[in-house]
């Protein structure tokens, strides 16, 4: 494209708690620059999923290249990249702060330093970012930029004295911003004369193009019409198409060190793209392959299934192209016996399940069934060896088990001192062991360690509930451990729900069953004949609802006459509903799947 010197270019991402004004600020920045016009432009431009704009939230990084005709006269090149503030998409964060060498940290200047806030500035220090705070909302009545500079250097250690004071809503000191980005930041560092060596840093797939990559060049030049080889497979690709996001696609003729852009190489197979991949030369490769990024570990397993079983084929192709694009999310074949053939599907939290879920529904038109969402538990047997559950309706005879470990987290919740009392009890009631305990002017930050098991279902949304929306929460992976777990099955009419069938703490088993018994009772439609839900620890029954029949009123064709024509009725619909009783299937809408999973225990 351009031959334009390192020193001009600036790549950077904007890292923040959710609804701080990652995207607002990204929107000022595009506008600023001039990259579109005021007719093109809208509100959180770069989320473009019809989700994200429901939401309101960030779901997949963005990038976008902006030209900025800077005070000291030179015009510069910014790579922006907009990411997710939520703590389920954290691998969408470390993936862009891969591509960068600086970051702008976002701090709502009325609400402070949060958990997410933390969690995303400590990812770019360890990428070893430089970092400019940015208070944005300073427009508001309750900010207080004094206060929170304060905060940001006592809770993050980085310093705030030159914090940029902006308002990204009204556009208020948008300049500051850019200018801070040319004079802070670094530029890249990078050859191009050696060997090609550029990162994949995303990819997706488009119903023209087929698959585009995003990929940022670490070393070299990459042209179109050069052979391409990915170094993890071997694979190797001719580049049809070289292009930067301006925020539109830009078609330009090669991309250079330090550049940020895309690539269309007619790749058809999705298995071809894989994330944190080194992208080379094929005549003239490189040495070695960049470092790239860990892989993400699922914490969160649940099934999913097509309701009609003809889509099966239509589903595992979708998954294929939604992994493309999300790297963090995995899946594998399996059967079941109530719901046929479907997939187990790997995620981040149980936000990006519903994600994954509403996303598969509306781009690619699927009726889908999803299990009951479970954690990864480590069973050692008997005979020594070590086996993976996902799934709790293949969990082996009980006698055969020596121990089962579940995983813990550490999770960080910042919370205003007057609902502290509210959230220790919560996590003590979920087996939570407190860690640490500190103060941040009136807030609080506790560190407790808690069983995964215990969080995956509604915990964040209790905490919320319970703060006001006040308290932020952020997690990480903490280990192994063994624990007294049993599993419980949900028996409809003596007939066993694997779908419904969970994991639960020995000590928390009875109250479970009776809760998920109870909630059933209410959600599946009375029938002819009596229905019996049980919840059962192997063949003992902890609990037990009855769904009464539901009575057909067989006299109603009798007008007077004797009474024995009634009786005669009403006894041989007495027998009809013993038989329905012994033969009777019970159809179990998809909406009391859910409804019984989202319980409030």
């Amino acid at each position: 494209m351009t031959d334009t010197p390192l020193s001009l270019i600036r790549n950077f991402s904007i890292i923040a708690h959710i609804d701080h004004g990652k995207s607002t600020l990204a929107d000022r920045m595009i506008q600023a620059c001039g990259a579109l016009t005021a007719r093109e432009m809208t509100n959180q431009v770069l989320d473009s999923m019809e989700l994200e704009r429901e939401r309101g939230i960030t779901i997949k990084a963005q990038t976008v290249r902006l030209t900025y005709p800077a005070k000291d006269g030179k015009t510069y090149i910014l790579n922006l990249m907009d990411t997710p503030g939520h703590v389920d998409f954290a691998y969408e964060v470390s993936r862009s702060l891969a591509a960068c060498e600086g970051s702008l940290l976002v701090v709502d200047a009325s609400q402070g330093v949060e958990a997410q806030t933390l969690a995303n500035v400590y990812q770019a220090i360890d990428a070893n970012h430089e970092i400019v705070p940015v208070l944005n909302k300073i427009d508001l009545p309750a900010a207080e930029p004094e206060r929170v500079k304060a905060q940001i250097e006592e809770v993050i250690g980085i310093d705030a004295e030159n914090a940029v004071e902006i308002s990204a809503k009204t556009g208020i000191n948008i300049e500051g911003v850019l200018e801070a980005v040319v004079t802070r930041l670094p530029p890249p560092t990078g050859d191009a004369d050696l060997p090609l060596k550029a990162m994949l840093v995303d990819s997706w797939y488009d119903a023209y193009l087929g698959v585009i990559i995003l990929v940022r060049i670490k070393e070299g030049r990459l042209k179109r019409g050069m052979r391409i080889r990915m170094m993890s497979s071997g694979v190797t690709h001719l580049v049809d198409q070289v292009g930067v996001f301006a925020p539109r696609m830009v078609p330009v003729d090669d991309l250079g060190p330090g550049e940020m852009g895309y690539i269309n190489a007619a790749i058809k197979t999705v298995a071809d793209c894989n994330v944190g991949d080194t992208i080379t030369d094929d005549r003239k490769p490189a040495a070695a392959p960049l470092a790239g990024f860990k892989p993400s570990i699922p914490v969160v397993w649940c099934g999913l299934f097509p309701v009609n079983s003809d889509d099966f084929d239509k589903l595992r192709d979708s998954l294929g192209k939604l992994r493309l694009n999300d790297a963090s999310f995995h899946y594998e074949a399996e059967t079941s016996a109530a719901l046929g053939f479907g997939f187990r599907c790997g995620f981040l939290g149980l936000l990006h399940l519903e994600i994954i879920q509403e996303r598969l529904s509306r781009e690619f038109d699927l009726d889908l069934i999803a299990t009951a969402p479970s954690v990864v538990y480590h069973l050692k047997m008997n005979d020594g060896t070590e086996e993976d559950l996902h799934n709790p309706a293949d969990m082996p005879d009980p006698l055969k088990i020596e121990y089962i470990e579940e995983p813990w987290i550490k999770a960080t919740i910042m919370v205003p001192d007057e609902y502290l009392g509210a959230v220790l009890t919560l996590c003590t009631e979920r087996r939570g062991v407190q860690v640490d305990l500190t103060y941040v002017g009136n807030r609080a930050m506790a560190i407790y360690r808690l069983p995964l098991n215990e969080v995956v279902f509604d915990f964040y949304d209790r905490l919320k509930s319970l703060t006001r929306g006040y308290a932020s929460f952020d997690y990480q992976m903490d280990g192994y451990e063994e624990s007294d777990l049993v599993r419980i099955s949900i028996l409809v009419n003596q007939e066993p729900v694997d779908a419904l069938s969970f994991i639960a703490h020995r000590a928390a088993a009875e109250s479970r069953g009776r809760a998920i018994c109870a909630r059933l009772k209410d959600l599946i439609p009375r029938q002819l004949f009596k229905i019996a839900i049980q919840a059962a620890i192997g063949a003992r029954v902890i609990a037990r609802e009855t769904i009464g029949a539901l009575s057909k009123d067989v006299t109603a064709k009798c007008y007077g006459g004797d009474i024995s024509r009634k009786r005669k009725l009403l006894e041989k619909q007495k027998e009809g509903k013993k038989r329905m009783r012994q033969f009777g299937k019970v159809e179990i809408p998809q909406s009391a799947f859910l409804a019984a999973l989202k319980m409030d225990r």
